[in-house]
């Protein structure tokens, strides 16, 4: 069996994970700020924004977890998933009842995704350069 050697990933993708994290997350939070909206309703935005960044996260390790034969309960699994689609869901119904202009909801939309997916990023990355560091290089992915 032939020897495939992994990189990981490149300082420019870690980059530019780093940069669309904050920068998604960064504008959220800065509209979040700006928004003339009351204090509960920012609440609920804000919460969704740091729930949706942890759920994104443990579905993404769970996945790869389980894609290296590491444990993982199907409930944690079940519940990673139930996550995201909760907070995606609960997103929506949010903004689609908010008096806000459509390029607002837009605008906080595509800022939440953006920072969701970023975050998957990132932490596949993390994991990478780890895997590198401790000579886990063969499971990359």
């Amino acid at each position: 069996m032939a020897h495939i050697h992994h990189q990981g990933p490149t300082t420019a993708f870690i980059a530019a994970s780093w940069v669309a994290l904050i920068a998604g997350a960064l504008t959220y939070l800065i509209g979040l700020w700006n928004a003339t909206m009351a204090l509960n309703e920012k609440g609920y935005y804000f919460t969704l924004l740091m729930y949706g960044l942890f759920a994104a996260v443990s579905l993404q390790k769970s996945v790869r977890d389980r894609s290296e034969g590491v444990p993982v309960s199907g409930l944690y699994f079940s519940l990673c998933w139930t996550s995201i689609l909760l907070v995606i869901g609960l997103l929506g119904v949010g903004l689609f009842n908010a008096t806000l202009a459509p390029s607002e909801k837009g605008f906080y939309a595509m800022g939440f995704a953006l920072s969701l997916f970023a975050a998957v990023a990132v932490q596949k990355n993390v994991r990478d350069v780890a895997a590198l560091k401790t000579g886990g290089a063969g499971e990359l992915g």
